[in-house]
């Protein structure tokens, strides 16, 4: 079922990592190579009463010219709500054609459940939940926030006027370490508003012998201009094909802005194949919810309630 297409296949490739970066225990890769995937969504983290499983097949087309191919399933789910939910997800996919949809879906769901728990329906009754709808999820290392868009990327410039030269440098977050068969990842932030800030912090990074000395040193960063209304980013691999890219992904799902964040990786002698792209995702998601970049695990109905009143200007202000 994989791709045939190399665009649309890289397409797919990335979006699955930052699913699984951004959602963690609650994605599960049920086969990989049929790409075949199921996440569980509930209203809250803790002692959640709404909970429905959606379980998506990529076709080779995806998300280029056709949508996923998808299944809901809930012990409570009947005939009236399935409908209504899977007309959601459907306007979804019409008012975003060509464009990675998955993450819409899911925080869509969210929504709904969010608003049943808040609303008077009876909570489900749990006895009632069969073999079909309960969901062993892998071991695996994972990782949601506002969707992804194709924001106004810049290029890296150095060349920054005089006004800029004595900015303070920002205070730097070094992230807890991730070891995998003798490789390590080690993701560092910095809050960054100007490009100046930028090279501040990756010249103070290099003056550290340890991270000096890493194998890669993959950065993204995001600087939302006021006065432009659009994104200044960029991202450098350093030797890890596409790994900067594939954090800067990560980081426009997650809709971070004024942030920086650096993952190095001391590489250990074994290849860890599609493993390393794993890491430096949850590295970098990690450090990011550690310093409250996005508040999804703490404040998942206020955020979706902010979501709601911005939608309609988005456009407005991406570009």
């Amino acid at each position: 079922m994989a791709a045939t297409d190399p665009e649309t296949a890289q397409r797919q490739t990335e979006e699955i990592e930052a699913l699984s970066a951004i959602y963690g225990d609650e994605w599960c890769a049920i086969d990989e190579d049929e790409k075949i995937f199921c996440i569980k969504i509930s209203e809250c983290l803790e002692n959640p009463k709404w909970t429905l499983c959606l379980q998506v097949i990529l076709p080779p087309e995806y998300p280029t010219t056709a949508p996923p191919i998808y299944q809901l399933n809930a012990p409570w789910l009947l005939g009236q709500e399935y409908a209504e939910i899977a007309n959601n997800l459907e306007d979804i996919y019409a008012q975003n054609l060509g464009e990675s949809i998955l993450y819409l879906w899911v925080e869509k769901i969210r929504e709904i459940l969010i608003e049943k728990s808040q609303s008077s329906a009876p909570e489900p009754n749990v006895k009632k939940i069969t073999e079909e709808t309960i969901v062993e999820y892998e071991e695996d290392f994972s990782l949601e926030s506002q969707p992804f868009q194709p924001y106004a990327a810049v290029t890296l410039n150095f060349d920054l006027p005089e006004s800029e030269e004595d900015e303070e440098l920002p205070p730097i977050c070094h992230g807890n370490p991730i070891t995998d068969r003798r490789s390590t990842f080690q993701a560092h932030l910095a809050p960054v508003v100007t490009l100046k800030q930028v090279k501040s912090v990756l010249a103070k990074l290099n003056e550290n012998k340890k991270i000096a000395s890493a194998t890669h040193n993959i950065y993204a960063y995001r600087i939302y201009c006021e006065d432009k209304q659009t994104f200044l980013q960029d991202s450098e691999d350093d030797g890890e094909t596409a790994a900067g890219g594939r954090l800067l992904h990560l980081m426009q799902i997650l809709n971070v802005r004024n942030v920086l964040v650096v993952v190095s990786r001391w590489y250990g002698g074994i290849l860890l194949g599609p493993d390393r792209f794993k890491h430096i995702n949850n590295c970098a998601r990690n450090i990011l919810v550690e310093q409250n970049y996005t508040n999804f695990s703490e404040n998942v109905s206020k955020q979706l309630g902010k979501n709601k009143r911005t939608r309609k200007d988005k456009k407005k202000i991406e570009c």
